[in-house]
This record gives C-alpha cells, sequence and structure tokens, in this order.
C-alpha cells in the first residue's frame, strides 16, 4: 500500500470519529429533559460520590433539570429549540460525507468545521453569562471546539500532504459508457 492509500485510509479514519461525534452529540439532543431526569437520579444514587466532591455540579444539573420539567410541562414548544439543535449537526454531519469521499476536492469542509470549533469560546463566553450559565459549565461547552478542532486539524495536515502528493482525485474515474466505446461527447447527439 503506497504513501498516498495510507493517508487516505488514516484521513477516512478521522473523519468518521468527528461525524460519529456530531450524530452523538445532535441524537443526544432530542431527548433532553430525560436525560436530565436520569442524571439527576444517578447523581443521587450511584454516582452520589460525584456529587460529593463536586457538589456545584450536582446543584447546577438539579436546577438544569427543574428548569427543563417546569418548561415542557408549561412551554413544550420552546424544546423544539433543541430539535433543531440536533438536526443542525446531524445535517453538519453530513458534509463530512464529501471530504470522507474525495478529501483534496473537499478541504474547504474541513477548514468550515475548523472554524466553526474555533467560534464555539466567543459564543459560549458571550452568551454563557448573559445567560446565566456558570462559568465551568461554560468550559465544558468551550471544550467541543477545543477537542473537536484536534482530529480536524490532523485531517487537515494530511490532506495537504496528499495533496501534495499529487493525489488529486482519490476516487477512481468514473468512465461513461460512450467514453468507453470510444464515442467521445464530441460526437455524441443529445
Amino acid at each position: 500500500m503506497d504513501i498516498s492509500q495510507v493517508l487516505l485510509r488514516r484521513i477516512r479514519i478521522w473523519i468518521a470519529l468527528f461525524v460519529v461525534g456530531l450524530v452523538i452529540s445532535g441524537v443526544t439532543a432530542f431527548p433532553l429533559p430525560a436525560e436530565l431526569r436520569l442524571l439527576d437520579t444517578l447523581l443521587s444514587g450511584p454516582l452520589a460520590p460525584v456529587a460529593e466532591a463536586l457538589p456545584g455540579l450536582a446543584e447546577w444539573i438539579t436546577r438544569v433539570r427543574e428548569g427543563l420539567d417546569a418548561t415542557e410541562a408549561a412551554y413544550p414548544f420552546v424544546l423544539y429549540g433543541t430539535d433543531w439543535l440536533a438536526f443542525a449537526h446531524l445535517v453538519i454531519a453530513v458534509a463530512f460525507v464529501g471530504p470522507y469521499r474525495d478529501p483534496v476536492r473537499n478541504v474547504w469542509v474541513i477548514q468550515f468545521g475548523m472554524i466553526a470549533c474555533a467560534m464555539i469560546v466567543p459564543l459560549a463566553l458571550i452568551c454563557g453569562p448573559i445567560r446565566g450559565i456558570p462559568f465551568p459549565w461554560q468550559l465544558v461547552d468551550i471544550s467541543f471546539g477545543v477537542f473537536g478542532v484536534i482530529p480536524l486539524y490532523i485531517v487537515h495536515r494530511m490532506i495537504r500532504r496528499l495533496e501534495a502528493l499529487g493525489a488529486e482525485g482519490t476516487r477512481p474515474e468514473v468512465t461513461r459508457p460512450a467514453e468507453a466505446a470510444g464515442a467521445g461527447s464530441e460526437g455524441t447527439a443529445s
């Protein structure tokens, strides 16, 4: 296996891992109230040592659960916003099919992803205080951008190496039946 094929394989593995992360974070945004009820129950049961070690975390989880329960009971339509958040994660994941198939041609998607990861930092630091999000939780949100950019940066570097090796297309060229028969596209009537 030549170096181009090795790079292509590694690029696809990293992209697949990133897509899995996007899908998981998207799918888990749909059942937020149920997830918070479960987490709050775990923190007062089997995960009680965690709650004792991090009382601020336990209090925050309880507060968020209470807020989501009240919102779900009185204003369930507000949670439609988190459904759109989940959908956005899934749509962004689909965008990475392009670089998975042809990384050199679609390197811009990787660059877009890195820019999006960088934009998480100011969003968390600006909107977090406005919405009353505790600073430690803002750091958790920022970590998604920090940890998300790492695989994308690795992929970006590997794509540039692949490009430097002259591997413009990563998939075999598709030959149309007319071209295979020697007719070409010039003499074909429409």
